[in-house]
């Protein structure tokens, strides 16, 4: 993890002095498990994740808020605030503070919607097939959040059919089981004499 980490602080800002990293990918996928090893590799990165933005009424349409919230004020230099929703209660919590960071990661589905890619310094996707995602979500979140699940499946595909992210990634990232393999995307930023490996352990790092 550690080698595509290097990479990223090697990048040149994107957002103002920040160096804006998505991960995006189907529900279930493993963004969330995934973004928060990399922020640890990158010595504490700060992670938004896109779950705290969107809400029941707004699965996806959150653009402008993201973007008067968060990618204004990064763009800036200045720390970003934005107000958590809680998915249990329907409310958003307290206001929380998102520095302007050298690399910040973003991580949710339609992290690299085309809104945001401009002010992207990488866009990642999890290479998981939406099936198997769904199925990994589903089984997460167990029996009470089926209703819930019907919903989001119609949405997401929606969201994916009007603006796909993954044509536009320039890495794509595939979970085994000792760790993640990160590959050139479609957007063919990274060639493909730059092909690593990441595992857990310093030994399975190439």
């Amino acid at each position: 993890m550690h080698a595509l980490a290097d990479r990223l602080r090697d990048l040149p800002p994107s957002c103002g002095p920040v160096r804006l990293i998505a991960v995006d990918g189907h529900a279930g996928s493993g963004k969330s498990t995934f973004a928060g090893r990399l922020a640890a590799a990158l010595g504490g990165a700060p992670v938004l994740h896109l779950d705290d933005i969107a809400r029941h009424d707004e699965l996806f349409g959150w653009t402008g808020r993201l973007l008067t919230q968060v990618i204004e004020p990064l763009s800036r230099g200045e720390t970003a605030y934005f107000a958590p929703y809680d998915w249990h209660t329907r409310r958003s919590g307290p206001p929380r503070a998102l520095p302007a960071a050298p690399v910040v990661l973003v991580e949710g589905v339609g992290a690299g919607r085309r809104a945001l890619r401009p002010h992207l310094a990488r866009l990642l996707w999890m290479e998981l097939p939406q099936e198997e995602s769904w199925a990994r979500g589903r089984s997460r979140d167990g029996e009470e959040q089926r209703e819930f699940w019907a919903g989001w499946v119609r949405a997401e595909a929606g969201h994916f059919t009007d603006d796909p992210s993954r044509p536009y990634a320039d890495l794509l990232v595939r979970q085994g089981q000792k760790g993640y393999e990160v590959l050139p995307g479609p957007a063919g930023t990274v060639g493909p004499d730059q092909e690593i490996t990441l595992g857990d352990g310093p030994s399975a790092v190439c």
